[in-house]
């Protein structure tokens, strides 16, 4: 092991002590140490790291300038052990920051997405994609907590899931509806049957018995979004937009029907594992259709447009 593989796996064991996951920035950092080890340098300068970062060629900045923050963060770390290690300046890409309006699935689609997932091969794959989008679609998880839960998360009995690390590393309980509790039950069954030699004690497993990763995910959803012909040059659906979508539905569902918003907001929040209402709240200004019907519900003078 070199000696930047050794900094690296300190770095990320001192990180994550403090709460965070670092999946990706894990991927991204081995990717940078293989780069500066090709390039033949035992020490992380600036030229290294943006010519890393600007990978692929292809990539929007905004992408580029994510790699290459993930790159300073541990350059600073480095830096207080090797002196000769370089922290990448700021700004090297334009990446404007704004958050993306959320693509709201409809009911018709998540089925289109579920009932194709399970179309993949073999059938454990396909089995394990349509559990997974599906659970991600009617609890409003996040893609990293689905892939994570352990086995003994999943409470089947009492139709409860423990989300051990949120964000923040913040633990929360979430109900299942019994149809949902029941597909889970289906999936254990066939998932032990097909695999009955265990290779991961994660909930959902890879096609081999391994724990899932994000990029398999992605690149999964990315192919049946494609296949169906809802993914476009201009429209890029996400498994993140599920739990947009979860809580749009609930939201648009509480106002048809004259629940006060204001009243549960904060159960929604805490449901969805929200740090405050206020990143709840959010979806009302991102959706149109929340809009015109919050504008709806207000009582103008008469005149008044």
């Amino acid at each position: 092991m070199s000696g930047l593989e050794a900094h690296l796996g300190d770095y990320l064991r001192l990180r994550r002590s403090l709460g965070y996951r670092l999946e990706r920035e894990e991927q991204w950092l081995c990717q940078l140490v293989e780069h500066l080890r090709a390039a033949g340098s035992d020490s992380l300068t600036s030229d290294l790291a943006i010519s890393w970062a600007r990978r692929p060629a292809t990539a929007e900045p905004r992408y580029w300038a994510r790699r290459l923050g993930c790159a300073r963060k541990f350059a600073a770390y480095l830096h207080t052990i090797d002196s000769l290690t370089q922290i990448p300046p700021t700004g090297v890409f334009p990446a404007p920051r704004h958050r993306p309006a959320p693509y709201l699935w409809t009911a018709e689609q998540i089925d289109l997405l579920v009932n194709t997932a399970g179309q993949f091969r073999p059938p454990l794959r396909g089995l394990t994609y349509q559990t997974l989008f599906g659970l991600l679609a009617v609890s409003g998880m996040r893609l990293g907590e689905a892939i994570g839960l352990q086995r003994g998360d999943v409470d089947l009995d009492h139709g409860v899931i423990t989300i051990q690390h949120s964000k923040f590393d913040r633990p929360r309980i979430v109900p299942l509806h019994p149809t949902s509790s029941a597909a889970l039950g289906d999936y254990a069954t066939q998932r032990d049957r097909l695999c009955p030699q265990r290779q991961a004690e994660t909930f959902l497993v890879s096609s081999r018995g391994n724990s899932l990763n994000r990029s398999d995910a992605d690149k999964a959803l990315r192919q049946i979004t494609t296949r169906l012909g809802i993914r476009t040059a201009t429209v890029h659906p996400r498994a993140h937009d599920l739990r947009h979508s979860f809580a749009v539905h609930t939201l648009i569902g509480w106002m048809r029907g004259g629940v006060s918003v204001d009243e549960h907001m904060a159960l929604l929040s805490t449901y969805l594992g929200h740090v405050s209402p206020a990143g709840t709240y959010w979806y009302l200004t991102a959706v149109p259709e929340l809009m015109e019907m919050a504008a709806g519900r207000l009582h103008l003078p008469a005149g008044v447009r």
